[in-house]
């Protein structure tokens, strides 16, 4: 095992066993396991604080499961066991469990290069530090690069625009007047409602063959009882669901429907969906801001060792392991099955990846 007693440095990185990129729940979760075997790890975090993420999101943001079926291992949730936490718990949660198990995080510390090297993987933050890894386990998140489609492009300059990612709240968007929120997820639903609260047109870019399905007590029961969220992604029926859309929630969506300022106009494939409509109806005022609830896409550049991504930049791996000794991922979608990237998933795949990863290298 490498030493971890001497100061990092240009000239002398500092040398872990597991270095984990990432303290959100996948981080956490691969870190208590790790902790469990006694091994040697450090835990970078790229944010000033454990839980940023979440703290930093909109201000209407729920977890999308209840926290009975959202509890990291080893440690539950406090409060009942049924309610839908806030971002903002879901933040401190999260610095709880790290401080619980005190849990080695590095904050501050965006890795800003992962290479191979003799012993290892060398790996470089944008703080200046380095550190030299026997093994890497990437927990990054579900995709960080905001998408947004190439016709935002056309649409006027005047016309304010803001990716999911960067949206708070309503006062962050100008004017009163008509507004777009394109996205077939929840959270388009989300902040398309926070948005239409204030009385302002809201136009929501929704493909209406989305499916919707109930958020409730009985439905998480029902998915965890008869292991839905648990079959694996190369099984017929882990096949079946990843070629299906995702589902929204139902009663996010039939709330929405009841704003009277709101207008469903379908999905967005060109920028006409959005500036034109108005083109078309001489008294509505001109669309004053757009939120691209669009999703995000790969971003591994810092990530430099051959063989661990696609052609297209997606992470190569077998439930979480990659093809290159010593290197693996978690909290990705579908790494092993639906459950992956929520809260409540990271559990099983993190004791899966930490057995195999140690077992291995």
């Amino acid at each position: 095992m490498f030493a971890t007693n001497f100061p990092a440095s240009a000239s002398s990185p500092l040398a872990v066993d597991t270095l984990i990129i990432g303290a959100g729940q996948a981080g956490l979760a691969a870190a208590y396991y790790l902790r469990q075997r006694g091994a040697s790890f450090v835990v970078l975090e790229a944010q000033p604080t454990v839980g940023h993420i979440w703290a930093a999101r909109y201000d209407s943001l729920r977890l999308f499961s209840p926290t009975w079926a959202s509890a990291l291992p080893g440690l539950p949730w406090p409060g009942s066991a049924n309610r839908y936490p806030t971002k903002d718990e879901a933040a401190a949660y999260l610095q709880h469990y790290a401080g619980h198990f005190a849990l080695p995080v590095e904050t501050g510390q965006r890795v800003t290069l992962v290479q191979p090297a003799p012993t290892g993987y060398l790996v470089c933050t944008a703080a200046g530090r380095q550190y030299m890894a026997r093994r890497v386990i990437v927990c990054t998140g579900p995709y960080t690069a905001p998408r947004v489609p190439a016709f935002a492009t056309q649409l006027p300059e005047a016309v304010m625009q803001l990716h999911s990612s960067q949206y708070q709240r309503p006062t962050q968007l100008p004017g009163t007047g008509p507004v777009a929120v394109a996205g077939s997820g929840n959270s388009a639903l989300q902040i398309a409602a926070d948005l239409a609260a204030t009385g302002r047109p809201v136009l929501v870019a929704f493909d209406d063959k989305t499916p919707a399905a109930p958020n409730n007590a009985a439905m998480w029961l029902f998915l965890l009882a008869t292991g839905i969220l648990e079959a694996g992604r190369n099984t017929w029926l882990g096949r079946y669901m990843r070629r299906q859309s995702e589902p929204v929630v139902s009663g996010d969506l039939h709330r929405l429907r009841q704003f009277p300022n709101v207008q469903f106009i379908g999905r967005a494939l060109a920028v006409t969906a959005l500036a034109g409509l108005q083109g078309r109806r001489a008294a509505t005022p001109p669309l004053e801001a757009v939120v691209w609830a669009t999703g995000f896409g790969p971003a591994y550049a810092w990530l430099q060792v051959p063989g661990v991504l696609s052609a297209t930049g997606e992470p190569v791996h077998e439930r979480g392991l990659s093809p290159v000794a010593g290197l693996a991922f978690l909290g990705l979608p579908w790494l092993h099955n639906r459950r992956s990237a929520l809260m409540g998933g990271a559990a099983a795949d993190a004791a899966y990846v930490v057995d195999n990863l140690c077992k291995s290298t």
